[in-house]
């Protein structure tokens, strides 16, 4: 089933053998405080919703953040849209993601989240996530193309990342880029490289939409949905 594939290849990746720049840390919550919590999260979502053999249409967002897929292990799915959404109850922890906010918005407007994960599969280009001292010396996130040696690094392990992926069984005629700046451009490079998809879709991303773009929600939900209607 699309599901053992799936929770293989996720419960199995790992950046250990990826030398990172100094001070940046791993975000992995399959492997920190609450990792027990997290992996029947994971296990849970992914064969509730991809028991199957359907090939799902693939989003790719940046890299986990800390109040979304850091904490959950489900991609752009706080704990609070993982109990009113997906039906997983969480314990031991509570978050809130605008990014979560809006995209649970979106898949409620596609139907919901059996109609929704019935077709579509969403990652990351980077499954793992990073952190950084901030200045107050708290650990902060960081994407993947904020710092340009950290991309360069894990180069070679998102390309492997993805064929894996795909080799699960997502569709490779079109792919949906979440976020239309330097995600889409990395993503381009590779796929230039690789051939990875035959089509890549750009949307706003979910954060960038929440805290700019706010008073046209209901225009981007209607975009997103578009879209993976026409895909």
């Amino acid at each position: 089933m699309l599901a053992d594939r799936l929770l293989d290849l996720i419960l199995s990746t790992s950046l250990d053998h990826v030398r990172l720049p100094r001070g940046v840390r791993v975000l992995d919550p399959l492997r920190g405080e609450n990792s027990a919590e997290v992996r029947r999260i994971v296990r849970d979502f992914h064969r509730r919703f991809f028991n199957d053999e359907r090939p799902r249409k693939l989003m790719l967002g940046i890299n986990p953040g800390r109040l979304g897929a850091g904490s959950t292990g489900i991609c752009f799915t706080d704990t609070k849209r993982c109990e009113s959404d997906l039906g997983i109850p969480v314990h031991g922890m509570r978050t809130h993601e605008p990014s979560s906010d809006f995209f649970y918005r979106m898949v409620r407007s596609t139907g919901g989240a059996d109609a929704f994960y019935r077709d579509v599969y969403v990652q990351a280009i980077c499954p793992l996530g990073f952190t950084k001292a901030g200045s107050t010396g708290t650990q902060v996130n960081l994407n993947y193309y904020d710092d340009k040696a950290l991309q360069k690094a894990i180069t070679p392990f998102v390309v492997q990342w993805l064929r894996r992926l795909i080799a699960t069984g997502m569709r490779t005629d079109e792919v949906f880029c979440i976020g239309t700046g330097k995600n889409l451009a990395f993503l381009n490079t590779l796929n230039a490289e690789h051939g990875f998809f035959a089509r890549i879709t750009p949307l706003e991303h979910p954060r960038f939409i929440m805290q700019y773009r706010a008073q046209q929600l209901d225009t981007y939900v209607t975009k997103y949905v578009d879209a993976l209607r026409t895909g």
